[in-house]
């Protein structure tokens, strides 16, 4: 029952990606008495209520003598909210259990002020599973320092991002392309270099099908020394526009003090920059079922000169995209 309801929270909070940073996104589930769902939140954007407080609106008084299933500890601080475990123990819930504790010095003792009250706490729960889901970021930003970092690459099979001609759209499909949109809206920024954004003159929005725009709209950050013209669609004023006048990824994450994942949409130079600094985290392999033979490869990274050099990611999951494959490989958070 319990873990049911954890992995009811954990993809709950995936809508709260993007939309809550830079705070985490969480989901809780509220269980009554009886064990039956009586309420579920995820965290609000900046200044409004957390997972818990969300759920425990939903749920009113049958939270009451009840049981709080939370991705993350409860936190234990008043900052734009109260502190969740207050409000968990005016509810009057009668047990609390969470997947990660709270690493922020700040916020922890969450589930010691809960047990004071004496409220049952256990921590842990999925905990691998919970790590690997939309806390992966704000976790990445608590233990590094950073933002989780996303490296994108559509690509036919045989690693070509173009053709010899230099064109390039479309090589992955209707499907793909919905897809890395949508990944676009759970984000905080999508990283270009001056390159793309020079010759390509791309937006970087997140779009539905039929055009519309997601609530939630990532900032746009171009790498590079060369200027991005006034009336580049990156200028449009639809999101925040950053220039780092930077080849180094890690002045160009510095600069997004904020961000708590990001994706990198950039050519073979910025990908293999953010390959070659160590900085990838993760990798969405958009793949065609096409060869071109020749043309521009996916990466370029010349610090790699032997296999053992190799960049290596675990497999976490290949989805089909009507035609095409998306491969998504992680490396794991250490």
């Amino acid at each position: 029952m319990i873990e049911t309801a954890m992995r009811r929270a954990v993809g709950v909070s995936a809508d709260a990606r993007g939309a809550s940073s830079p705070n985490p996104p969480v989901g809780a589930v509220i269980l009554d008495a009886d064990g039956l769902v009586v309420g579920v939140g995820r965290t609000q954007p900046p200044g409004g209520p957390h997972a818990e407080v969300m759920a425990l609106r939903e749920a009113g008084d049958a939270a009451l003598g009840g049981t709080a299933v939370v991705t993350l500890e409860p936190c234990n601080h008043t900052g734009r909210t109260g502190p969740c475990a207050h409000a968990l123990i005016d509810a009057g819930v009668a047990a609390v259990h969470y997947g990660v504790a709270d690493p922020n010095p700040s916020a922890a003792g969450g589930a010691q002020t809960l047990r004071a009250a004496g409220v049952e706490v256990s921590g842990g729960v999925l905990e691998t599973e919970v790590r690997r889901g939309p806390l992966r970021g704000w976790l990445r930003r608590q233990e590094s320092g950073r933002p989780y970092v996303t490296v994108k690459i559509a690509a036919t099979v045989d690693g070509r991002i173009a053709a010899a001609d230099g064109t390039s759209q479309w090589i992955t499909g209707a499907a793909a392309r919905e897809h890395a949109h949508a990944q676009r809206a759970a984000v905080d920024a999508i990283i270009v270099g001056t390159g793309t954004a020079l010759a390509d003159d791309p937006s970087l929005t997140a779009r539905r099908p039929d055009g519309s725009m997601y609530p939630h709209q990532p900032t746009r950050v171009v790498m590079g020394w060369r200027a991005v013209g006034a009336t580049a669609r990156l200028r449009d004023g639809t999101s925040p526009f950053v220039q780092v006048r930077s080849h180094d990824p890690h002045e160009v994450l510095a600069m997004l003090p904020d961000a708590l994942a990001v994706i990198v949409e950039g050519g073979p130079a910025i990908v293999g920059a953010f390959l070659a600094a160590d900085l990838a985290d993760e990798v969405h392999a958009y793949l065609a079922p096409t060869i071109l033979g020749h043309g521009a490869a996916a990466v370029t990274d010349t610090s790699v000169t032997t296999l053992t050099q190799a960049h290596r990611f675990r497999r976490e999951s290949v989805t089909e995209l009507a035609d095409d494959l998306l491969v998504t490989l992680i490396r794991d958070q250490n």
